[in-house]
């Protein structure tokens, strides 16, 4: 009846605890022992037939034409003499393609995997830690037989052969010893629900004959259904080159588009191996399906890959981040060059970082390219597991660029800086116009931005010095942050520009932003984990659930691009409103600061306290264990435990409007009616600042989220 009646998993991060006794493997031996099975899925039968060891089955799922939802039965013998007629039959088609002199491609994968590990893209794979050392060693002979038998069938027909190998490849996603059971849908889930292939302790083995998920049928209508979406489309001419040296001649192409890497966020290459290796067995003979720069890879192109892979080299160069930025800089200008006078590019970004946006501008620019403007186009897939609980951008940021012309001029950095709050406010109210939000808004106002600055060849300052890039870009978040704060806190904000009195404290500011950021275009949620930047370390996967720390959180890079041009100093909130953890600054949970803001004893004593006597403000109550001096009189709960001194000379340090705002939401919280009644009436005998917080807060705060319903029911108490 309750999840606590069902026993923890016994898997934690390559740990394994004996269902037995208890004892706990540790990772070493882990994979030690699943390495001497090339993986363990597999099961391990003896002379008899009868299993012995390797995979074990947990549960068959099936299903009835008249009845709804699943049914689950406990295996037979039956289910494991089905797997052991699909080894031996796996058995004879490996003998046979031997004893035939092993002519042409190993009906099952044998091509190396990724090696994986170390710093960069590597951290995608785990696999030759558990001795699937080859591709095909990701499958279980059953999975081998029905795909080489699958693949057999579409090279019968030259006319269909290419549609029926991409069937074949969303059959292999979905018949893959990764993949995994989604227990909430009740469904098979394929491998790549992200850019990564990690390991996994329980798999579902899906069954390709069927109708259902994973079934080669639903693969042939996802193909078909893509065919009959296009019906005017004519064939293109494809061919495999290097962005850097492209085979077009100058001023060649009317566009220029491309979706480019990101540093080491996605293997491209080692990715696309997974596929590859079955569509060369279906396309034995096709083009695009070899290395066109060395004859020897047996996989897709690796050396001349712009991707950050410490792993890797290319010419005797390790490909670090100064490889990649190198290679960048030389594809667009590349880009530059093939295309005409009067072209238009388009680059396609959908990462969140500052330190990528810089990086590929600056490419940008130095390749000889005016970016024009910026667009977010929902690209993405709310449901895939990169968006899911993340603060990723719910779109793709189309940048569209131009080139530049050679003799552009040199720019004047105070018209620069005197343009840009007004092309950054009109963008902001278009976009939010059109109801893109958060991260997504931040990111389309660059392009604008950058016109500005991108249309010169360079830009100076009255003395004669170049204002690079990166100094650009912060006076660019600056105004940004600073035109955000005015939209959601209000007109007060602009006084803080001047240095004028009326702005709300900096712990309200950074709340303010963080939420504004976080919230998400097309979506009713924000991200209450790490997000990205707080995604496990280790491609391991973990079937124990583990309690996440409640909040939301934004990479800490853009935390502190918005905080520091607006004098928010993080450090000074740390631990306060704010925690940093692996690269991900986490917006507390209201719930976290009752000990913080009102003692050990927390809301409810210290609202009794409040409502025997209707003179104590909340100023009063807050911190404390922060007094800065010894106490003349006290103030006791009704169990005697002293609180905090009710003389004014030995308060706490002055609470802000951000914690008056939680300390209410905490009295709402505990149901202390009374307390919150004198407490709003004292605000609001204070100023506007509180009310005009918390109703911001309250438009920031996702609808469904607990803080909304909190800050909303609070605010209806309050004394009109």
């Amino acid at each position: 009846e309750t999840d606590k009646e069902v026993r923890a998993g016994t898997v934690t991060r390559a740990k394994a605890a004996c269902p037995c006794c208890g004892a706990v493997l540790p990772p070493e031996r882990v994979r030690a022992q699943l390495s001497e099975q090339r993986g363990g899925a597999d099961v391990v039968f003896d002379g008899q037939g009868k299993r012995m060891g390797g995979a074990r089955m947990t549960a068959v799922v099936t299903l009835k034409d008249d009845e709804p939802g699943r049914r689950y039965r406990l295996p037979t013998d039956a289910d494991y003499a089905a797997v052991h007629e699909a080894q031996k039959r796996l058995a004879g088609i490996l003998g046979e393609w031997e004893r035939g002199g092993r002519q042409g491609l190993c009906p099952a994968p044998d091509e190396p995997t990724p090696a994986g590990g170390g710093s960069g893209a590597g951290r995608a794979f785990s696999l030759q830690r558990y001795g699937m050392l080859q591709w095909g060693d990701l499958f279980t002979a059953r999975q081998k037989v029905a795909m080489v038998e699958l693949t057999k069938l579409s090279m019968i027909d030259d006319v269909e052969k290419q549609p029926l190998a991409l069937a074949l490849t969303r059959t292999a996603n979905a018949g893959c010893s990764l993949c995994r059971w989604h227990t909430s849908g009740e469904k098979h889930e394929g491998v790549y629900s992200r850019q990564a292939l990690p390991v996994v302790w329980d798999y579902s083995e899906s069954n390709p004959l069927s109708e259902s998920t994973g079934g080669y049928d639903g693969a042939l209508d996802w193909v078909a259904s893509v065919i009959e979406s296009w019906p005017e489309s004519h064939t293109g001419q494809i061919q495999a080159a290097d962005a850097t040296a492209h085979p077009l001649p100058d001023q060649a192409g009317g566009i220029w588009f491309t979706d480019p890497p990101y540093y080491d966020a996605i293997p491209y290459s080692d990715l696309s191996d997974f596929f590859l290796v079955w569509l060369k067995r279906t396309l034995p003979d096709h083009p695009l399906l070899r290395d066109p720069f060395d004859p020897d890879n047996s996989l897709s192109p690796k050396d001349r890959e712009a991707v950050q892979d410490e792993t890797k080299e290319c010419n005797g160069r390790v490909k670090d981040r100064a490889f990649f930025e190198d290679t960048m800089g030389g594809a667009f200008a590349e880009g530059r060059r093939v295309l005409n006078e009067d072209g238009i590019g388009s680059v396609v970004f959908a990462h969140k970082t500052t330190e990528g946006w810089e990086a590929l501008l600056a490419g940008m620019i130095r390749g000889g390219w005016t970016i024009t403007g910026s667009w977010p186009i929902a690209t993405e897939m709310g449901s895939r597991l990169r968006a899911r609980d993340s603060a990723a951008l719910a779109t793709s940021v189309h940048l569209v660029c131009r080139p530049r012309p050679e003799d552009a001029p040199v720019g004047d950095w105070a018209d620069v800086l005197r343009e840009l709050p007004t092309r950054v406010g009109e963008w902001m109210e278009r976009l939010q116009g059109e109801g893109v939000r958060g991260a997504d808004l931040v990111f389309a106002c660059i392009g604008p931005a950058l016109e500005i600055y991108s249309r010169y060849r360079q830009v100076e300052t009255a003395e004669g010095r170049q204002v690079g890039l990166p100094e650009y870009l912060e006076r660019v978040w600056e105004v940004v942050g600073r035109t955000a704060l005015e939209n959601v806190l209000g007109a007060a904000e602009a006084k803080a520009r001047n240095g004028m009195a009326g702005a709300l404290e900096e712990d309200a500011r950074l709340t303010a932003l963080f939420l504004w950021t976080l919230q998400s275009t097309g979506a009713d949620a924000v991200s209450e984990d790490g997000g990205d930047a707080a995604e496990d370390e280790d491609d391991e996967a973990d079937d124990t659930p583990r309690d996440k720390p409640k909040g939301y959180s934004l990479v800490f890079d853009v935390a502190r691009r918005f905080a520091q041009p607006l004098g928010i100093e993080l450090p000074k909130w740390e631990g306060r409103i704010i925690e940093t953890h692996k690269g991900a600054v986490r917006l507390m949970d209201v719930t976290e600061r009752g000990k913080q803001l009102f003692g050990e004893d927390g809301a409810d004593t210290a609202a009794e306290w409040m409502e025997r006597d209707p003179g104590v403000t909340v100023q009063q109550v807050l911190f404390p264990e922060m007094e800065a001096a010894p106490k003349k009189k006290r103030a006791r709960s009704r169990g005697g435990k002293v609180l905090i001194a009710d003389d004014a000379e030995m308060q706490a340090p002055d609470a802000t409007t951000l914690d008056r705002v939680h300390a209410a939401m905490l009295l709402q919280a505990s149901g202390r009616s009374q307390a919150l009644r004198n407490l709003l009436k004292a605000e609001q005998e204070r100023g506007p600042d509180f009310l005009r917080l918390a109703n911001a807060l309250s438009a920031l705060y996702p609808p469904v989220s607990e803080e909304k319903r909190l800050l909303d029911a609070m605010l209806l108490a309050a004394p009109r």
